[in-house]
């Protein structure tokens, strides 16, 4: 009851802040998740044994979101220039805290990693609701909660040959079977609405491969708690873990999603 009260509070306010807020609140959105979500990333980074500096690596992770982000008054400024600046900050960070010996390439580079692996993806969220309109962002994070949800339940039900033992011995091909197909659906089906430049046959693949990739992203963060002997990556939200265990699979979809509208020019 508590994992179903608090998905459905986390979803309401998900189509509010979508649909509803003014671009400044829902960056600052995006800011306060990347925030949230890199805390938990440095403790399996610790956790995993990585002596990752704390705070440069915070202030490298929001640096890089500033390039996608006017709340933080950096706008119009180069990605390149922001991942430049994150990489120099991070080496000298790294270096001033005499991180040396086995453990210094490993601390410099989880130290990078929010950067690469939160800033950017959820950079890639506000730059698709900015070009393209809630409806398309909200038709990515529908597509990703409705798989989500089907293999939850298509697992317990009918979830019988595990998907990835070594990482997430929990999930099933099965439950991987249904995500794909009801995540699938919904994507070719509501994108007849908010994506009506894209033809049928195109939003089927493209529904597919977010529901795919989503999967992949999933089982990544996986991996990164059982190097880290967790179960969530934190207690933050009640029943459901924490900031990552709830974007895991955005944080690969929406990049590819992107991408694909750069292309098709949503």
């Amino acid at each position: 009851m508590t994992r179903v009260l608090s998905g459905a509070v986390l979803i309401a306010l998900a189509v509010a802040v979508v649909w509803l807020a003014p671009p400044a609140v829902f960056e600052a959105v995006a800011v306060a998740a990347l925030f949230a979500s890199t805390e938990e990333l440095i403790g399996l980074l610790h956790a995993s044994g990585l002596d990752v500096p704390r705070w440069p690596a915070v202030a490298a992770a929001i640096a890089t979101l500033s390039s996608f982000s006017g709340v933080i008054g950096a706008r119009g400024l180069p990605l390149e220039t922001t991942l430049m600046a994150a990489l120099l900050g991070l080496a000298l960070a790294v270096m001033s805290g005499r991180r040396g010996g086995a453990g210094a390439a490993g601390a410099a580079a989880g130290a990078l990693f929010p950067s690469l692996y939160l800033a950017l993806p959820i950079g890639a969220v506000i730059a698709i609701r900015e070009s393209a309109g809630p409806e398309a962002l909200f038709l990515l994070m529908l597509t990703v909660i409705v798989s989500d949800t089907a293999q939850y339940y298509a697992g317990r039900l009918a979830g019988r040959r595990p998907l990835a033992p070594a990482i997430s011995p929990k999930k099933t091909v099965e439950g991987a079977m249904g995500g794909l197909i009801a995540g699938t659906a919904v994507f070719a089906a509501a994108g007849a609405w908010w994506l009506p430049i894209v033809p049928a046959s195109a939003r089927i693949g493209i529904g597919a491969a977010i529901v795919g990739i989503g999967i992949a992203g999933d089982l990544f963060e996986s991996m990164l708690k059982r190097a880290a002997g967790v179960k969530d990556s934190s207690g933050l939200i009640p029943g459901h873990g924490g900031m990552l265990d709830r974007i895991d699979a955005l944080l690969f979809a929406a990049p590819f999603f992107y991408v694909v509208g750069r292309f098709i020019q949503m």
